[in-house]
């Protein structure tokens, strides 16, 4: 099973998301592929996907999912691939997320639903709770990244990943626009393939 965790201000329906379940159903593995709008709040997103971890482990007896995430969603992958032990590929993650998001902090409204929310100096807090500083096994982790990400520095991810496989490729976007091009590697990593 894959987790799919999306970004700060994005959601299921993004690009991303949405390229890896059609690629997942294309190949019968539709029902391998969870992807849900998470919370603003850390706690709150955490909580979420940890139930979905634990339903995954249930009914898959015992088989780890693989958790996908990016930009935020790469920085909850982290912590939660430390805390179960699960393999993550972080697509240009938010390493250090309590201080580049504080910028947001105010009234924002969502990418893809257009929802209003506010983000606050208590939802930065709650990412503060759950920062990696150094990763402990990184053979278990997959980093995609692009030199041309205009959100986040990809060398902070370089450095936060040193030792785990890693993808840069120079020039592209935020949003990883070679995406497609890694999706079979993705499921190959993920075990489903």
């Amino acid at each position: 099973m894959i987790i799919y965790l999306h970004g700060f201000r994005s959601a299921p329906a993004s690009i991303k998301a949405q390229a890896l379940q059609h690629h997942m159903s294309e190949r019968g593995l539709g029902d391998a592929f969870w992807c849900e709008q998470l919370p603003v709040s850390a706690r709150e997103a955490i909580a979420l996907i940890e139930a979905q971890i634990s339903r995954a482990q249930r009914d898959s007896c015992g088989v780890q999912p693989t958790l996908v995430g990016s930009s935020l969603g790469g920085y909850y992958a982290t912590w939660l691939a430390e805390r179960h032990g699960l393999r993550a590929v972080v697509v240009n993650p938010a390493v250090i997320a309590p201080l580049s998001l504080e910028a947001y902090i105010g009234r924002q409204s969502n990418l893809y639903t257009d929802e209003h929310f506010d983000f606050t100096q208590a939802h930065i807090d709650e990412l503060r709770e759950i920062d990696v500083p150094v990763i402990s096994r990184p053979e278990r982790y997959w980093l995609l990244a692009e030199t041309g990400d205009e959100v986040l520095d990809y060398r902070h991810a370089v450095s936060k990943y040193a030792g785990a496989r890693q993808t840069v490729l120079p020039g592209g976007d935020h949003g990883f626009s070679r995406w497609t091009d890694y999706l079979d590697d993705v499921l190959h990593f993920a075990e489903l393939t």
